[in-house]
């Protein structure tokens, strides 16, 4: 090869990768698309969508600034704040009502105003509660009105109130300068304990009955991915108090054996009385926990590519798809949530959103067995974690910001905490090769938008898709990973899961996940019906030796309700479908 063609293949290999660059470096921008817009979609074009908008930074700041000049109260940082001081737990939208929206996105009403939701934890207070205000209309907020009593049926106490970090880390500073301490040979000589090499882990729920505030804190060595590294000590501590030198070790458990505190147990170690399962010391990047690739990949992976550009648009909250149109917001403690979905410029639903996270666990140690985790308390849209491109969403996909106030006075940003893509599928819409009669082929290629967000509530990854395919379907989906929680194993702890390994127990558990579906198909008022199977065997009488061979089932209506959910049925045989 002669010395001009290396260089002109070496000038066209450098144009492909600056071509190539130029691409990942424009894709922060909005796409642009050329695509033909429904009446009703130019309409949202026009900045109706922003009725659905997360806060602004700017708008939290002054809901914030409002409410420490109004409310007449000290407000304490939250993440400063002692059990017995008054703080702002979160700010998020206060959406507006259904009714108002209506009115403004299809009658030509007015614009309701825009308001904020504030959660205030007041602990210095003769009545210690939680207290949630509307605050309006932004951006200059003027009034604010007390919805507690409206939306729950009452006050709530204070010790219902969701864990705040600076709780747990109050806690952490409890069992690190009062309790251990107080077992000065089982954690050094047992735990091989330095001040640094545990982490905690806290259970859920809080207690069993109303007025509780117990937690059972679960003791891992403090490697990467410890939620698999148990010791085999956990901790029940009483944190009802509001005076933090007034909390207290209600029981101990270390290796199948309950404890009345730390005390009790160094005595029975000291004497000889206890069972000592010594762990083996885990390196730093966990050993098997580390997520450090095994092995090197043996080649690039594929990546998507867009010939012409997105085929799909992004302005401020809003998004327009082929015949698809919606918009898009992230709640503080629910996370992706979507609102006026159109397909053809027809609404088909108002409202779908993400609502809770629930797992269930069972285990022979008492944080696994007690353990009912409600990521909601968390907040799913807190935990919204930045999005890697090229792994958690393709390179070209449009990644999104977003913005949120919780436990602090100031606004936090989210950096690319939301991606959108168009995703080949990988096999056709529809196809048929005829090869009878005449010769001919027709098919379509198959893609879909996609809308991700991944939320990391402590050792979970929740990847939360909304999905909006070409033929009209929409999806909602979500994928569990991260790390499973764990159980330290001991006596008959395979009946409650799998060995992961020496002393790890993966702890049986099952996961529900709440959406809302607000539906408005053809009409603001659905109707449910419950359809029974029956099988028609009639038309089968001759293949009578084989049940298989019955006649096809047919459906008959037995309930038949409005409203967009059927909480129960009456009847019995046949199977029931919604």
């Amino acid at each position: 090869m002669n010395l001009k063609t290396v260089l002109i293949l070496l000038g066209l290999a450098l144009a492909t990768i600056f071509a190539l660059v130029c691409v990942l470096l424009t894709r922060g921008r909005s796409p642009r698309s050329c695509q033909h817009l429904h009446p009703e979609q130019e309409d949202m074009e026009d900045g109706q969508s922003l009725v659905f908008a997360d806060l602004t930074p700017e708008e939290m700041l002054q809901v914030v600034r409002y409410l420490q000049a109004k409310l007449g109260v000290p407000l304490v940082e939250a993440s400063r704040a002692k059990p017995s001081d008054n703080c702002i737990a979160s700010v998020d939208l206060q959406v507006p009502a259904k009714a108002e929206v209506l009115r403004f996105l299809d009658g030509g009403g007015a614009r309701p105003a825009r308001e904020a939701l504030a959660v205030l934890y007041f602990g210095n207070q003769a009545d210690p509660n939680v207290t949630e205000y509307v605050v309006g209309p932004l951006p200059t907020p003027v009034y604010h009105r007390d919805v507690t009593v409206q939306k729950y049926g009452g006050k709530v106490p204070y010790h219902r109130r969701p864990t705040l970090a600076v709780e747990y880390k109050q806690i952490g500073g409890f069992l690190k300068s009062q309790v251990f301490p107080s077992a000065p040979a089982f954690m050094q000589q047992v735990m091989e304990y330095d001040g640094a090499n545990l982490a905690v882990v806290t259970a859920a729920p809080r207690g069993f009955q109303s007025g509780d505030r117990v937690t059972w804190f679960v003791l891992f060595q403090n490697v990467s991915g410890f939620f698999v590294h148990p010791v085999g000590l956990e901790v029940l501590v009483d944190h009802s108090s509001l005076d933090i030198s007034q909390w207290a070790v209600s029981r101990v458990f270390y290796n199948g054996q309950y404890y009345r505190d730390m005390v009790q147990l160094e005595s029975a170690y000291v004497q000889g009385r206890i069972s000592v399962e010594k762990v083996r010391k885990a390196p730093w990047d966990g050993d098997f926990s580390s997520m450090k690739p095994r092995a090197p990949a043996a080649a690039l992976f594929p990546v998507q590519y867009e010939p012409q550009g997105p085929r799909y648009s992004v302005r401020n909250n809003h998004v327009l798809f082929q015949a698809w149109s919606f918009a898009f917001g992230m709640s503080v403690s629910t996370g992706l949530r979507l609102f006026d979905i159109r397909h053809k410029g027809e609404r088909v639903a108002y409202e779908i959103s993400v609502q809770e996270a629930l797992s269930v666990y069972g285990s022979n140690c008492p944080a696994g067995m007690s353990t009912r985790y409600m990521d909601g308390s968390f907040g799913l849209g807190r935990y919204t974690s930045p999005l890697v491109r090229g792994v958690d969403c393709p390179y070209l996909a449009t990644y999104v910001d977003t913005h949120s106030l919780s436990e602090s006075l100031r606004p936090r940003k989210g950096k690319a905490s939301l991606c959108i893509f168009e995703q080949n599928l990988g096999s056709p819409l529809r196809r048929h090769y005829s090869n009878l009669q005449s010769l001919y082929y027709g098919g379509l290629v198959n893609s879909a938008l996609v809308v991700r967000s991944i939320a990391t509530v402590g050792n979970y990854d929740y990847v939360w898709d909304f999905i909006f395919y070409q033929n009209g379907a929409m999806e909602g989906k979500v994928q569990a990973t991260g790390y499973p929680s764990s159980s330290f194993l001991h006596g008959d702890g395979l009946r409650y899961g799998n060995r992961l390994w020496e002393h790890t127990l993966g702890t049986i558990h099952t996961h529900f996940v709440n959406y809302k579906v607000d539906l408005d198909v053809g009409a603001l008022v659905q109707r449910s019906r419950l359809l029974e199977w029956d099988w028609d065997d009639s038309a089968s009488a001759s293949f009578s030796h084989q049940r298989a061979a019955s006649g096809l089932p047919t459906a008959r209506a037995r309930l038949e309700l409005p409203g967009p959910f059927l909480r129960g049925w009456e009847g019995h045989g046949g199977n029931r479908e919604w």
